[in-house]
């Protein structure tokens, strides 16, 4: 509603043209619901991937004045003659353009100075330049989540923070003045822009919000089944260790197969951590609906790839839903195991066949020549003068009785008797024994072969071998990893968390899901099976799905709603006061967001302006040290979020508790290592441990060998076997708990039976 009374405001000053930038195309029905609210129904709304690509101001199109609407991702595209949309925009604006130009959501061009080793995005180089070329428009910065990190204001070039006639010559300077001075200098930033007048920030009063983290235990089949899942990936990294070096893999293939180990290991305990928190969701979405409340869920990944890729495989009806964990495995060792070269025996055998053949015909060739000249001789001495001579019949007799009796030798050329010359049984070649070197003194036997011949038949008799050797190692890589994917379907493993969600709390007529995905899987009506469909339905486009979702949850129609990051930018879901829906909402956060502005924009869908009643937030994390760890990650984020847009670190939701990147968690950490390492003495006595020294060393054997497992440390003396999943303990327990208190520590990671360190 804010840009819609600045873009209404230069309306009424003369400025009738406008660029809204935005992310999705279906927020064009929320910029004119926006522009209705504040008195500009004049004002004309043009969606910009509606239009052709020729000029807007034509009289084809006639275009003359109103808001264009375009997102990000229209803002980089091209049509197939090259003429792209930034050009369409600018022609229309004109160079002397100095009318509005707005990017809401700002926070996608923030990848236009990515970290080292990144490649600016299309978005953040189009955003830069359309500034660059209307250099008289007004440029409005709109964003709940603007600059997570320093580096992210690269795009606001219209804030005179850096360039001409400030402190700082260019953004690298100023961004090196910022990470110096930590968060305290993003505080002075952001006081700096408000005393300047170029920075509004307003916040919406949290009054009645309601925002508690609540910790979801694991079932004991949930338990059972991390533990195995984990002891499988620390086997899984052995077995490609030894394969890798049987097969013989080159370096940068080895280093490739590892991220991509590493990255599905982050995934897979990341989806295992979403589904061991389904049966909380379940149970609050049920208490809130009892309490005549609705329900919004907030995730980040739908697992669409892997149902669509289990659909390819199995077919579009399957008897239970899609395995996202054991779909990314079966891929990971399908695609990426190690194998030996495999042995083409039959195209080197046949290349040997040809070769043989080519001398064998050379050979003869040779020996047709001699006999042909043997038969002109004989003809030229004939004395039969009669005219009846047949020159077919003396060719044969004579070719018959040359072939018998001479032969030339391939070598120096000369006839000889038949039997004075040496024959290869192999190649056919006809020699003298004292043309070869070293000559041949040997017996002259029907099976002999020549020296070429028999290297051959010794390098084919090596090459035999080899292949058979090859074929034995590569037929065992085979059968270790066709055992491996046995062993990976025989797993229990979850379901996909937003499939599983849906069908427990009454399946999609229950449910509306704001997604990205296009398909979905349902249970069938006899409740023993699943089938896979479309999300739309016939009389609803699938562009338009998302609209209808949302609008069946604000009529009240549906009391639940699913939203992913893909889904739900932008889209409105608080309890407005326009609505028929106007229930208090409780959102659950099942899915942390990789980063801090996802996760205040994920907030942000249902706490907003012009509602009856402030949510509740529902922030769920499981009792494994790994995803706490993961949320140690945003709550930092979440800090430099507040500290750059508010001038205060503490502003927002705060998640400090989790933060254990700091100076004393990395403390923390190493005097855990080093009482593992044996290089200090832990500060308490390690848990199962009595005051003597024996059951110490015990603990720390475990210790290395939970290490060694994940390949955090290499120490051979630490490969024993693992006894029971214990064994293999979550380090970053150790590190947290000794945060708020090294005694308390040892009890808590009593409880803890984890499998597997995730992602340290």
């Amino acid at each position: 509603r804010t840009i819609a009374g600045l873009i209404w405001e230069n309306w009424q000053q003369g400025r009738h043209k406008a660029v809204w930038v935005s992310v999705g195309s279906d927020l064009k029905y929320d910029a004119r619901r926006d522009l209705d609210d504040v008195g500009a129904k004049c004002v004309q709304v043009h969606p910009l991937n509606k239009l052709p690509y020729s000029k807007l101001d034509s009289k084809a199109i006639g275009i003359k004045n109103g808001v264009i609407f375009v997102t990000y991702s229209s803002l980089i595209a091209s049509s197939e003659r090259g003429r792209s949309r930034l050009q369409q925009l600018v022609q229309w604006c004109g160079h002397e353009f100095d009318g509005l130009i707005v990017f809401d959501e700002c926070h996608k061009a923030k990848n236009l100075i990515p970290d080292a080793g990144s490649q600016p995005t299309r978005t953040g180089k189009a955003v830069l330049e359309i500034q660059e070329k209307l250099p008289e428009a007004r440029v409005v910065y709109c964003s709940a989540t603007g600059a997570s990190e320093p580096r992210n204001l690269g795009y606001m070039v219209r804030l005179g923070l850096w360039g001409d006639g400030t402190s700082f010559q260019d953004f690298p300077q100023f961004l090196g003045a910022l990470e110096k001075g930590g968060v305290g200098a993003l505080e002075l930033v952001a006081m700096d822009m408000k005393a300047r007048g170029m920075y509004v920030c307003r916040t919406l009063s949290y009054k009645g919000a309601d925002f508690d983290t609540v910790e979801a235990p694991l079932e004991e089949r949930m338990t059972n089944m991390y533990g195995k899942a984990a002891e499988f990936w620390a086997d899984l990294r052995l077995e490609l260790l030894s394969a890798g070096e049987i097969s013989g893999e080159e370096k940068g293939v080895s280093n490739q197969i590892w991220r991509l180990y590493w990255s599905s290991h982050q995934r897979f305990f990341r989806h295992m951590c979403m589904s061991a928190k389904v049966p909380a969701v379940v149970k609050l979405a049920k208490e809130a609906l009892a309490e005549n409340k609705c329900v919004v869920i907030g995730l980040q990944s739908t697992g669409e790839a892997r149902t669509e890729e289990a659909v390819t495989k199995y077919g579009v009806e399957m008897e239970d839903f899609v395995s996202g964990p054991r779909e990314l495995l079966l891929k990971l060792v399908e695609e990426n195991y190690p194998l030996p070269p495999k042995p083409d025996t039959f195209q080197q055998g046949e290349e040997k066949v040809t070769e043989i053949q080519r001398k064998r015909h050379s050979a003869q060739d040779v020996s047709f020549k001699g006999r042909v000249r043997k038969v002109a001789k004989m003809e030229d001495v004939s004395d039969d003068d009669s005219g009846d001579y047949s020159p077919s019949e003396s060719s044969d007799h004579e070719s018959s009785e040359s072939d018998e009796e001479f032969h030339m030798c391939q070598i120096c050329n000369s006839e000889e008797e038949k039997s004075l010359l040496l024959n290869c049984s192999g190649c056919s070649l006809r020699v003298h024994p004292s043309c070869l070197t070293p000559p041949w003194t040997g017996m002259l036997t029907d099976d002999w072969s020549c020296y070429s011949c028999k290297k051959i038949e010794g390098q084919e008799m090596e090459h035999d071998a080899n292949v058979a050797d090859f074929s034995k190692r590569y037929d065992s890589a085979v059968e270790r990893k066709l055992k491996i994917l046995d062993v990976i379907r025989s797993l229990d493993l979850p379901n996909n968390p937003l499939d599983d969600i849906i069908d427990q709390l009454g399946g999609p007529d229950k449910v509306a899901e704001i997604t990205g995905r296009r398909g979905m899987l349902i249970r069938t009506s006899d409740g023993k099976g699943v089938i896979y469909q479309a999300r739309n339905a016939k009389e609803v486009s699938m562009e338009m799905i998302n609209m209808h979702e949302k609008q069946q949850f604000m009529d009240d129609k549906k009391l639940i709603a699913i939203i992913s990051e893909a889904g739900s930018a932008g889209v409105s879901l608080h309890a407005d006061r326009r609505a028929k829906n106007q229930r208090r909402r409780v959102h659950v956060t099942l899915e942390l967001p990789w980063s801090a502005d996802r996760a205040i924009q994920q907030f942000g869908r249902t706490h907003r302006s012009n509602q009856t009643s402030a949510p509740q937030y529902r922030l769920l994390f499981t009792n494994l040290g790994g995803e706490k760890r993961f949320a140690s990650i945003v709550a930092k984020r979440l800090e430099s979020l507040g500290a750059l847009t508010q001038g205060d670190r503490r502003a927002g939701p705060s998640l400090s508790a989790f933060n254990y990147d700091s100076t004393y968690g990395k403390k923390a950490l190493t005097m855990v290592y080093r009482g593992i390492m044996e290089q200090d003495s832990f500060p308490v006595v390690p848990p199962r441990c009595s005051d003597n020294q024996a059951s110490i060393e015990e603990f720390i054997t475990e210790a290395k060998v939970a290490l060694v497992s994940v390949g955090i440390i290499r120490d051979a003396t630490a490969m024993v076997k693992l006894q029971g999943s214990f064994l293999v303990v979550l380090l970053m327990q150790i590190c947290m708990t000794l945060l708020a208190s090294l005694t308390a520590f040892w009890d808590w990671l009593l409880t803890s039976r984890i499998g597997c360190l995730i992602s340290l």
